[in-house]
């Protein structure tokens, strides 16, 4: 028996990195996956693959900025299988800004990836749990960073931060609804988007992920498969009654000093 078995799960944002990672990881417990992108070659691809390892998936092409094709993605999901059992919001964008230099329309870009597609997301998820009084398990990928985070995270870190929020007030609202909403604040981890951060922000060379790694207690970087096996479980019914909790995915420790 998987932890998943029977269910059906809404990646948005999984077709790369934690999200794809999520969606191996929902397949292998179990669960018929539907993911969300904007670029139809990864999506695609993560489907395929998924298919060859006797899995059944989907990719719905949805650019998660527009809260129309948000809300659209569950409606597509629900139209192939009939129900979403669960939902990860997984998308993120991290493009940098400090408080002096961002935008209006760089921080009105965050605040539609990072807050305002999960809220509609969630919002859609629900409807349609309410709708059948069926339970449901949301999960809200957040970070680490949402606690302060560094100074040219400005506009992510407010955006994320009012995920914070969001997951916490939602869960109090539906926990009648039998309707589970947790999140997860993932440290610095290994994906192809911060590939592509370090090297477009930071001048990283191909080495970076090793002196990454040197300069962190645990030797190494977060994996998208360790995260998204923490995620099925708070997914499952393996993980209780626990709702509204936002858990710290990370090896340094909030509030500790050296």
């Amino acid at each position: 028996m998987g932890l998943l078995d029977d269910k059906v799960v809404l990646v948005n944002g999984g077709s790369q990195g934690v999200g794809a990672a999520v969606a191996r990881a929902a397949v292998r417990e179990g669960a018929v996956v539907a993911v969300t992108g904007r670029r139809p070659e990864p999506g695609e691809a993560l489907v395929a693959e998924l298919a060859a390892a006797g899995g059944t998936a989907m990719f719905v092409r949805a650019d998660l900025a527009d809260a129309g094709q948000a809300k659209a993605s569950v409606a597509q999901a629900v139209r192939a299988y009939g129900r979403v059992d669960c939902l990860v919001n997984s998308a993120g964008l991290t493009s940098r800004g400090t408080l002096l230099d961002t935008t209006p329309e760089l921080f009105d870009q965050h605040v539609a990836i990072n807050l305002k597609a999960p809220f509609f997301a969630m919002q859609a998820a629900v409807a349609d749990m309410v709708r059948r009084a069926e339970p449901g398990t949301i999960v809200n990928i957040i970070t680490s960073s949402a606690h302060g985070g560094q100074p040219f995270l400005a506009p992510y870190v407010a955006a994320k931060a009012g995920l914070i929020g969001l997951t916490r007030n939602a869960a109090h609202a539906h926990r009648w609804d039998r309707i589970r909403i947790n999140g997860v604040n993932i440290g610095w981890t290994a994906t192809e988007g911060e590939d592509a951060t370090q090297r477009t922000f930071h001048g990283a060379g191909d080495d970076w992920r090793e002196q990454a790694a040197a300069r962190l207690p645990m030797g190494k970087l977060g994996r998208p498969d360790e995260i998204a096996d923490f995620v099925v479980l708070l997914l499952s019914d393996r993980s209780g009654v626990v709702t509204g909790s936002v858990i710290d995915w990370d090896q340094n420790v909030l509030g500790g000093l050296d």
